[in-house]
This record gives structure tokens, C-alpha cells and sequence, in this order.
């Protein structure tokens, strides 16, 4: 099923900024400085890959427009966040809690669908972050932490 809505502005890039504060990365014994890149990967959204990704995301999301709706009001998109994680070598996401009051306070919603909202913001994420990793990120270059010998 196709989502045909306007994509919305990228998300501004503002979480943690220690990225052993996300749940799926693992510290590097020594840290060198804020290596998480949020600003390189801010250009990049903007530069496209924010479209790129909704749109491919979008063509597979099984989000209804009045969810799509529910989550671009309460500010869930914008709340998206990415960065560099230098241990893996890739771009990690963050998805922001869809609350358990988003269903008492949009019509058509109910409690069981927060569960979905959660999976397509998590799709969404995955997919912004692939797209950066396959399509943006030159793994030939040294901007982000590649050399090569």
C-alpha cells in the first residue's frame, strides 16, 4: 500500500550526544571527541536523502493517512534521530516512543495501533538510515573515518 502525503522537513538531529547512550551501541574504550557526525548527517538530509528515503519508505508503508497524520502533529517525525556510529562503522537511528495517549486523542485510532505506529517509525528510521549509508556516506573518503592504504 502506497502512502501518498507530502514528506514532511527532516528532523534536526538534536538527541544524545554520547552514542553509548542509545541502546544498540557499544562504547569504544576511548573517546576522541563527538565523532557521531550529526551535523555531516543533517546536510545530507537535507541535501535529499530525507526525501529519498520517505519516498522509498512511503511506497511500503502500511500507515493509513490519518495515522500518518497523528504522527506528523504530535512531532514524532522531526523527533527521528541519527548518527555516526564510529564502532560499527554505520549509521544508527533512534525512534522517538509513540505515547499511549495518541489514541484517546485522534479519532480512529485505538490502543492497539500504537503498536504499528512504533514499527513504521522504526521502518522509516531503518530505511533513512540505509539510504545514508548506500547512497551518501562515500566509503572512499576519510570524511568518516575510512582510510584506505
Amino acid at each position: 500500500m502506497t502512502l501518498d502525503v507530502e514528506v514532511p522537513d527532516p528532523p534536526r538531529l538534536r538527541g544524545p550526544q554520547d552514542p553509548g547512550d542509545y541502546d544498540a551501541v557499544d562504547e569504544p574504550e576511548e573517546w576522541t571527541g563527538d565523532d557521531v557526525r550529526r551535523e555531516e548527517l543533517a546536510d545530507f538530509l537535507d541535501a535529499g536523502a530525507w526525501e529519498d528515503a520517505f519516498d522509498e519508505w512511503s511506497a511500503n508503508a502500511s500507515l493509513t493517512e490519518d495515522e500518518f497524520r497523528a504522527l506528523l502533529e504530535r512531532g514524532l517525525f522531526a523527533e527521528l534521530d541519527f548518527y555516526w556510529n564510529q564502532s560499527a562503522e554505520d549509521v544508527g537511528y533512534r525512534t522517538p516512543p509513540v505515547p499511549d495517549e495518541l489514541a484517546s486523542t485522534h479519532d480512529g485510532l485505538d490502543q492497539s495501533d500504537i503498536d504499528d505506529l512504533e514499527e513504521a517509525l522504526d521502518s522509516l528510521g531503518r530505511t533513512v538510515s540505509e539510504v545514508l549509508e548506500n547512497d551518501y556516506i562515500h566509503r572512499d573518503g576519510e570524511e568518516f573515518g575510512y582510510t584506505w592504504d
